[in-house]
């Protein structure tokens, strides 16, 4: 029994530093990973379920994919334990860092007087891990947009599927067997691409065609690549994580729309008719061309080669996996802007775990100004004034925002930068 014990030490010792060498697909590698790290046969959680190591799902989940005492962005933690939480959250993924739902705001309202809080569960989406301190969403019972989906069921695996069953065939086509996976799919080079008798694993372990949320069914698998090491500050344009999300046909893939809208379908362009912004539409000559030169409020110098900005993303249209291969990098190697059948979509304009701002949006949208001065908007540094000074900064010191900006400092921006809307539409 002595020589198991020190067996398991020496064993999850090599586990944390693999963990921490920036593999971060070399647990699930596309598929089902070791049952044992996340169920345990004879020591599951107490109170919980399917034998699992956490208290519920998402608490297994996060008990890899969050770890106290992180300095900084680390490896494939998306979540800011309570404990680090006295500084704003650490995690720089392109999904966002579920931290941010810990934080509240308070401000001073309209009338200047009276106090108002932005509870930190408006930032994204509310998972449910009783081990690490998150619960449900008490303003929506169900998914925003359709009641598709009850907040108290809401998991890391209503959107992953843990199991990781579908598999990216050698034809293209996305199906739940056919061939072995060999590797995670999500990230680029040759090992995680299909061979004739190899599969890889669908981007993310999304959940694909057929599977169940709430009352809605997912219709397939939304297609895109990113780079292995995507949880890093982005200070300048050429540490921006970009993520080539992509539109792919062959059977088993959706649109990214279409697959966030099996949850919220009424705030997709394509449900019930409701007069919202459009997504998976191609941009068009205009909005390409706004896009390609917009670099800050008042200066369209920018040309189409450097024009990509990590806070408003596009879909590139028609592109197969190794051209999204080829566009996703964390090192500015391709910065390039989008064509006129480039789309827009979902995560245009919003992350999918959580950001810094209201709705998990990816920039400031409550204000008409995102900096004053060439000063973050803030309630430290004498940027706001007035009887609504209180809304402009919504209870936010600098810090805050320049994290949920990804440690961007504010002199990337105009000295008065307008709203992130404006690189598409200009308007400013």
């Amino acid at each position: 029994m002595k020589g198991l014990k020190v067996s398991l030490v020496i064993m999850a010792a090599a586990l944390l530093t693999i963990g921490l060498s920036g593999m971060a697909y070399a647990f699930h590698s596309g598929g089902v990973a070791e049952c044992a790290g996340c169920h345990s046969m004879h020591a599951p959680k107490a109170g919980g379920t399917f034998l699992l190591v956490g208290s519920d799902q998402s608490s297994t989940c996060l008990s890899c994919h969050e770890h106290a005492g992180d300095s900084g962005p680390s490896s494939y933690h998306i979540s800011t334990a309570l404990a680090d939480m006295a500084n704003p959250p650490k995690q720089r993924t392109p999904g966002g860092d579920f931290g941010w739902l810990r934080k509240d705001f308070t401000y001073t309202g309209e009338d200047g007087a009276t106090s108002v809080t932005e509870k930190g569960q408006t930032h994204g989406h509310n998972i449910v891990a009783l081990d690490n301190n998150y619960a449900a969403d008490t303003d929506n019972a169900f998914s925003p947009g359709g009641n598709i989906f009850n907040s108290l069921n809401l998991a890391c695996t209503s959107c992953h599927d843990p199991h990781g069953k579908f598999r990216r065939l050698n034809s293209g086509s996305i199906a739940k067997a056919g061939a072995p996976i060999k590797a995670s799919g999500s990230y680029n080079g040759t090992a995680n691409e299909p061979t004739a008798t190899e599969a890889v694993g669908v981007y993310r372990l999304l959940r694909g065609m057929g599977e169940a949320a709430g009352s809605g069914t997912f219709p397939g698998n939304p297609a895109a690549k990113v780079s292995s090491t995507f949880n890093q500050s982005e200070p300048t344009s050429t540490t921006q994580v970009r993520v080539a999300y992509g539109v792919v046909s062959s059977t088993g893939h959706t649109t990214w729309g279409a697959w966030c809208a099996t949850c919220h379908p009424n705030n997709h362009s394509n449900g019930g008719g409701n007069y919202v912004h459009p997504v998976d539409e191609n941009l068009g000559s205009t909005i390409a061309q706004n896009y390609q030169q917009y670099i800050a409020s008042g200066n369209m110098g920018g040309s189409s080669a450097t024009s990509f900005s990590s806070l408003v993303p596009f879909v590139s249209g028609g592109a197969s996996y190794s051209g999204l291969a080829a566009l996703a990098n964390n090192n500015g190697s391709n910065l390039s802007g989008p064509g006129t059948s480039d789309q827009v979509t979902c995560l245009s304009c919003h992350r999918s775990h959580a950001s810094g701002w209201e709705f998990g949006l990816r920039w400031y949208n409550e204000y008409e100004f995102m900096t004053k001065g060439g000063k973050y908007i803030a309630s430290d540094n004498g940027t706001t004034s007035g009887s609504r000074a209180g809304v402009q900064h919504r209870g936010r010191l600098e810090g805050d925002a320049q994290a949920a900006y990804y440690d961007r400092p504010a002199t990337v921006f105009a000295t008065y930068q307008r709203v992130l809307c404006n690189k598409c539409h200009a308007k400013d």
